[in-house]
């Protein structure tokens, strides 16, 4: 490790030398740990019988050494830090690769190199899915199934159930909610104590390692959750490590978070390299294909609280954790959870933005969700809720997520934030995830909502999978299966998704009929959407006109150019109706069924709380 890196916040390899190291052999393991103030460390564990064993000051003076010739794989440990009030702690390796199970909170002593990756071909050929489907599948690991015992399942379990069920539903990569260690499962995982440490309720290392390889040979891409700006405030933790604070601010207006836990401290370089090094741990050794990194909004303003001001300091963290992070692994993804007005979220770090890949339009998910759950009668006057997102849309690249987050404390869940009776609660539903699908962004769903559960998420039990019995639920499930499978299929879904010549409307003026409509193009391929959310049956009058308009709009790529008219043959093709009997809609349609326009317009007929796709032929 480069000493002057470490603390200039430039590191990103700090975890190779920190923590447990195991020698060549059976020549035990050395033992790094970075603790300035501390006055003195011993290394306790199952290989001394917690007696303790002295470290040596290294270096500067500001990191301690030893080696123990009796260590090995899989025991515990912990470092005895005497602070320099004299009193003695004991803490978890903050490096540390394995935790001992909850509630036990010794670090584990673990090798890296036990599980032999066979991605590579997987890895060569991934990409960032700018012009690609991304359909991601959010999952508490925890609680998407259990063992019957009410067990989590393991990492091994996990990789038979899970991958061939997201292959199935159409997911492109599942995103796992944090799986470094933590104390209570109530935290979900984002109040960690063991940052280098894959949590030990799945298994260890080697088991991860392995569940995102076999997601790689089932052709699931693996994102993790990374929580860079708060820590778990437990006293075997990083709070007060060697009897300062040396990972939070030493002072509580801005030390304690909103989550009652420790905010790291961004403005010392030691930290910086401790986080970045950590967002790269995940990406080297696990060949996770992105991060999705937690609350950017209290990194960008102080507390998140833009009337706070920037901080500067964790601004800088980013842009350089970001950088450093695409320079190493360029076809890896970096996800903003954000809400903030900050501009240049996913622009470039070299030209003064975050440089993120994607971020989370919370806006649209918030402003989707309130015209949804208000009475069909008011909902004239909301009506510009559903395309107001397009007026910014193009401002930065993003996810449209339906998360966890909107599933849990008093909120309900997707389906059942539908306003009205229980079968329209469903057809509106259907017709969400159609707009969702249909808008340009990449797509999240949070398990349970693609088959309509309609308990909120709890960590604590499985998701209900027992509703599938109900014809409604299973054909919900079938349904939204079945508009992932388009969504994989159909470029003009996501090949032009951050350009503006791959979307236009047709109708996002009709306020008193609750109906709109628009097309998607990749240039070569053309789809039509309508959708209507009223509670009354509509037809939809398209006409050349307004094909003309839409080629005009969003440019030559749309199939009719405006300089060639529009052809007599002009058809358009059923692809998905929301409405269809399978999905226990009210109406049955042949695959493949056509609407043609043989004059200058033809009727499409839209159901209640409904939505179609077309594809557009000359």
């Amino acid at each position: 490790m480069d000493f002057q890196a470490f603390y200039a916040g430039r590191s990103f390899d700090a975890y190779e030398y920190l923590g447990c190291h195991l020698l060549p052999e059976t020549a035990g393991a050395v033992f790094r740990v970075f603790a300035p103030a501390a006055q003195a460390i011993d290394v306790i564990g199952e290989f001394n019988d917690w007696a303790g064993t002295p470290m040596e000051r290294i270096y500067d003076g500001n990191f301690w050494e030893v080696a123990v010739p009796e260590a090995r794989e899989g025991q515990l440990y912990k470092y005895r830090i005497r602070r320099p009030d004299g009193l003695a702690v004991d803490h978890a390796d903050p490096f540390a690769f394995g935790s001992e199970l909850p509630p036990g909170t010794a670090s584990a002593i673990r090798r890296l190199d036990l599980y032999a990756f066979a991605d590579s071909a997987w890895l060569a050929s991934r990409t960032d899915r700018r012009s690609k489907p991304l359909n991601i599948y959010e999952v508490h690991a925890g609680s998407w199934r259990r063992r019957r015992d009410g067990a989590p399942l393991s990492w091994h379990e996990l990789a038979t159930e899970l991958v061939p069920y997201a292959q199935a539903q159409g997911f492109t990569h599942i995103e796992l909610l944090p799986v470094a260690e933590h104390p209570v499962d109530e935290s979900w995982g984002y109040q960690i104590t063991g940052f280098y440490s894959p949590t030990s309720r799945y298994g260890t290392a080697a088991d991860f390692q392995a569940f995102v390889d076999a997601c790689h040979r089932g052709g699931i891409g693996v994102i993790v959750d990374f929580v860079p700006v708060h820590f778990a405030l437990d006293s075997y933790g990083l709070s007060d490590f060697d009897g300062t604070a040396l990972y939070e601010y030493p002072h509580t207006d801005v030390g304690h978070s909103e989550w009652g836990s420790r905010n790291f401290m961004h403005s010392r370089g030691e930290v910086r390299s401790f986080l970045q090094s950590n967002a790269r741990f995940w990406l080297e050794e696990f060949h996770v294909d992105g991060l999705r990194v937690d609350a950017v909004s209290n990194l960008i303003y102080w507390q998140g609280d833009a009337a706070r001001g920037e901080n500067a300091d964790a601004l800088a963290f980013l842009r350089t954790m970001n950088a450093g992070l695409k320079e190493r692994y360029p076809s890896a993804m970096l996800i903003a959870e954000d809400s903030s007005p900050f501009r240049g979220v996913t622009g470039p770090a070299s030209e003064g933005g975050l440089g993120f890949d994607y971020k989370w339009d919370l806006g649209w998910m918030h402003d989707t969700l309130a015209f949804l759950a208000t009475p069909a009668r008011e909902r004239p006057a909301a009506y510009h809720k559903l395309t107001f997102a397009m007026m910014y849309r193009y401002d930065e690249r993003y996810v449209l997520p339906f998360s966890h987050d909107e599933v849990v404390h008093g909120k309900g869940t997707i389906v059942g934030r539908m306003n009205g009776e229980y079968e329209e609660q469903f057809a509106q539903a259907r017709a969400l995830y159609m707009y969702m699908y249909a808008l340009p962004g990449k797509k999240l769903t949070f398990m349970g909502n693609e088959f309509g559960q309609l308990r909120e998420w709890s960590e604590a039990r499985e998701q209900d999978w027992e509703v599938l019995r109900y014809p409604m639920h299973d054909a919900f499930h079938r349904f939204t299966r079945d508009l992932s499978k388009i969504y994989a299929a159909v470029p003009a879904l996501s090949e032009r998704d951050f350009s503006r010549d791959g979307f236009a409307w047709i109708d996002c003026v009709s306020e008193n009929r609750l109906v709109y409509a628009f097309g998607r193009t990749d240039g070569a391929t053309t789809l039509v959407a309508f959708f209507n959310f009223s509670r009354a049956g509509q037809r939809f009058v398209l006409t050349r006109n307004m094909l003309r308009e839409l080629a005009e709009a969003a440019g030559a790529g749309f199939a009719q150019a405006p300089e060639r008219g529009v052809k007599s043959s002009t058809r358009l093709e059923l692809l998905l109706a929301s409405d269809r009997d399978i999905y226990n809609g009210t109406n049955q349609y042949s695959d493949g069924q056509e609407i043609a326009m043989p004059g200058t317009a033809c009727a499409v007929p839209l159901a209640p709380f409904s939505a179609k796709y077309f594809l557009l032929h000359e």
